[in-house]
């Protein structure tokens, strides 16, 4: 009996040994954070919590311990300081090997920002400072933050642009600490019905911010890809600079080739990275190759000449087969020095409801149908945008030099359903409001998005003529891509209140120009058939 008790306690403690040798090398993780870290708003915050949600991810190798207190601020001043909360306690006892701290929300306050913002850097400064007393090895990343709602109450009264300052005063902070910086804007932003509230994500919204800080965290981004723009027979603009861009592994050396040019970079810590070609001269059968570690893509006839975006409604989505003249121009309409990239709504906003899983879709914004470059043919022609493709003929026919069209254009869209949200959130923050009951939004376009949704048992469902939605679907993915300019058919989907369309169109045309940081790009808005007028 001595001897088996003795085994007994033997084993035990070789077991505890053990089991405290392997909890001892896993890589610990504080998400060090406020009621988003928390969870609020969730069912079961311990399980979907993004820190719940990023264990998941990271697996065993991680312990992902979840530091958040709501309502806490990142100002030893503000009306809940971090600092002062027994969640920092227990961060600074977890000595975490990962520090991912996102704070700063509640100090968008009026109670906080307006008196103590001269603090804010030093406070932060101070906070990981803490982290690495306790782990001088610690790796601190901090968080840009996650955006917040035009449907929060104190939007327009100051926390709209309170937060934009603290999103500033964030960046400093990683330059003046020299520790890592990422960005959870865009990883929610184009995305407002993950944001119940208008500001805690729902268990997806907390799943995109998992996602996005595992990668973080590992380098992994899934490694080398890019646009669907990127494909054989593309055209990219000719004369002028070209910035390409695209994702890779954190960290990782990304080469460019095309034309004898050779660009090297290293994509960021959120795995982007860019570079700047030369000018290209007008011709078609070039090769880019782009590689990153292991992996190779090879884009093959690619042409560079004259790249136009062609946009708007119905009056451009208007197919070259419906055209009076379709049968004596269809057939002429073989061309390789033209190239198509054509944009095509999955579900058309017809007169009918839309069932459950293009709901979904739209809400998670994969709304067109995958698509890739190819040369006009007559096949190819038949089902384009007429006006985009006489626009085409036109330019090719007199500049002599290949020519891509890229047409994106929804019948019966609205003008400020193209338009970024950022713009809109400061230039015309009403129109933003109960956009199915609000005035300034055509009642048919309304009354049809109603129709298309009605299956729908989420009270912010997205459709189509919402604003923003189009530009978060549709423009947001191309502006990367250099264009010469647009060419825009639109306006009945506006035509109830020509006040208010006269202001959205105008910021439509910046809001691109921004989009595609072009002050002077070209924007012409076709007022006939036969009839363009420059913006």
């Amino acid at each position: 009996m001595n001897i088996l008790r003795y085994f007994v306690i033997a084993f035990g403690l070789i077991w505890g040994g053990m089991a405290s040798l392997q909890a001892a090398s896993k890589i610990k993780v504080a998400c060090i954070g406020n009621s988003i870290t928390y969870g609020t708003g969730l069912s079961h915050p311990a399980t979907e919590s993004y820190p719940a949600q990023l264990q998941k991810i990271l697996g065993e190798e991680y312990e992902v311990g979840n530091f958040g207190r709501p309502g806490a601020t990142l100002l030893k001043k503000g009306h809940r300081p971090y600092v002062k909360q027994e969640e920092y306690q227990q961060a600074l006892s977890f000595a975490g090997d990962i520090a991912v701290i996102h704070l700063g929300i509640n100090d968008t306050d009026p109670r906080n920002w307006p008196n103590y913002r001269d603090e804010f850097i030093q406070d932060y400064v101070s906070l990981i400072q803490d982290l690495r007393k306790v782990n001088p090895a610690c790796r601190v990343i901090i968080c840009r933050l996650t955006p917040i709602s035009d449907r929060h109450p104190r939007f327009e009264s100051g926390t709209r642009d309170w937060h934009g300052d603290i999103q500033q005063a964030i960046e400093t902070v990683a330059q003046v600490a020299q520790v890592q910086l990422t960005d959870l804007h865009p990883v929610l932003y184009p995305y407002p019905y993950v944001l119940t509230d208008g500001l805690h994500p729902n268990q997806e919204g907390a799943q995109r911010l998992a996602r996005h800080i595992g990668s973080v965290i590992t380098g992994d981004f899934g490694g080398l890809h890019m646009s669907s723009l990127y494909s054989d027979y593309m055209v990219l603009q000719r004369n002028q600079p070209l910035t390409l861009q695209g994702r890779a592994n954190a960290g990782k050396e990304v080469s460019v080739q095309i034309a004898g040019q050779v660009k090297k970079t290293v994509a960021d810590g959120d795995g982007r990275w860019q570079v700047l070609l030369e000018p290209l001269e007008a011709g078609t059968d070039y090769r880019l190759d782009i590689s990153s570690e292991k992996q190779h893509l090879s884009f093959q006839h690619v042409a560079v000449g004259e790249v136009w975006l062609c946009s708007g409604q119905s009056n451009m989505e208007f197919r070259l087969n419906q055209a009076t003249t379709a049968q004596e121009d269809i057939p002429q309409a073989n061309n390789a020095s033209i190239r198509l990239f054509d944009m095509k709504a999955r579900w058309a906003t017809s007169n009918q409801a839309w069932p459950l899983a293009a709901l979904d879709s739209v809400n998670r914004l994969d709304y067109y149908v995958p698509t890739r470059w190819t040369p006009c043919t007559s096949q190819q022609a038949a089902r384009f945008s007429a006006v985009a493709y006489y626009f085409g003929k036109m330019l090719q026919d007199s500049l002599q030099v290949p020519v891509g069209l890229i047409c994106n254009a929804v019948g019966g869209s609205t003008t400020e359903s193209w338009i970024d949200r950022r713009t809109l959130e400061y230039q015309f923050p009403a129109i933003l409001r109960d956009w199915l009951h609000n005035d300034f939004i055509q009642g048919w376009a309304r009354g049809r998005a109603q129709v298309n949704i009605k299956e729908s048992k989420n009270p912010l469902q997205r459709h189509p003529y919402q604003p923003c939605y189009l530009y978060e679907a549709g423009i947001l993915p191309l502006q990367a891509f250099p264009i010469q300019g647009v060419i825009w058919y639109q306006g009945e989907s506006n035509a109830h209140n020509m006040e208010a369309h006269e202001k959205l169109f105008g910021l439509l045309v910046d809001s691109w120009r921004t989009a595609w940081k072009r002050d002077d790009l070209p924007f012409y808005l076709l007022l006939s058939a036969k009839s363009f007028r420059p913006i």
